[in-house]
């Protein structure tokens, strides 16, 4: 029995850690309450508008979110990114799931700091165990996922494509897809490659 309880405990696990989602499923967990840096809750729904919702896992030091010498780092983006959502009544959150980190610079603490540095206009949110980034499948800080009206899943990965050297031209990745999603049309680039420091999820 005991050996029984152990492999059924095993495949719930392994379960819970792949069955992410896809394009076009519906996100869950829209109503877990989760703690804001300005001390409040808020959920999924809470956070979406008419016509949906960016989900944008970050952190407090990733060089790809906070930027170094050579790159300006996305973090940057944030509050044009959530003025630019909000025109369009697309609701925008950052999620922190750096679990790994919870008790040094991705505490919560450091979290309201950062927030309140960077004068973040959208809520930004701990993530315990890493539970909603398993769920969405997040690999990096940053990595993004637009939900639409029906909180489904329509775009997913980089911000834009400013982290390749080689590019000829700058693609706002995200803009776009928020752009043809208020537009009721198809997304032409829904999925891109995410770039950043991978999430730092605590492992058994």
């Amino acid at each position: 029995m005991k050996n029984f309880t152990l492999l059924l405990t095993l495949f719930m696990c392994s379960f819970v850690l792949h069955a992410q989602m896809k394009l076009g499923d519906k996100a869950i967990m829209l109503d877990d309450q989760l703690q804001s840096s300005i001390g409040e809750t808020t959920s999924l729904n809470d956070s979406k508008k008419e016509n949906g919702l960016l989900v944008v896992f970050s952190c407090n030091t990733c060089p790809f979110v906070v930027g170094t010498e050579d790159f300006p780092g996305w973090e940057r983006q944030y509050n044009a990114l959530y003025r630019f959502a909000d025109s369009l009544k697309i609701g925008m959150i950052l999620v922190n799931a750096n679990e790994g980190k919870r008790q040094g610079v991705d505490s919560y603490a450091e979290m309201i700091k950062r927030a309140a540095e960077q004068q973040y206009q959208m809520p930004y949110v701990v993530d315990v165990n890493s539970t909603m980034a398993n769920v969405f499948g997040a690999k990096t800080t940053p990595h993004v996922f637009l939900l639409n009206d029906e909180m489904k899943l329509v775009y997913m990965g980089s911000i834009d494509n400013i982290w390749d050297k080689e590019r000829k031209a700058d693609i706002p990745y995200v803009k776009n897809a928020m752009v043809e999603l208020s537009g009721n049309k198809k997304i032409k680039m829904n999925s891109t490659p995410p770039k950043g420091c991978g999430i730092k999820r605590i492992t058994n």
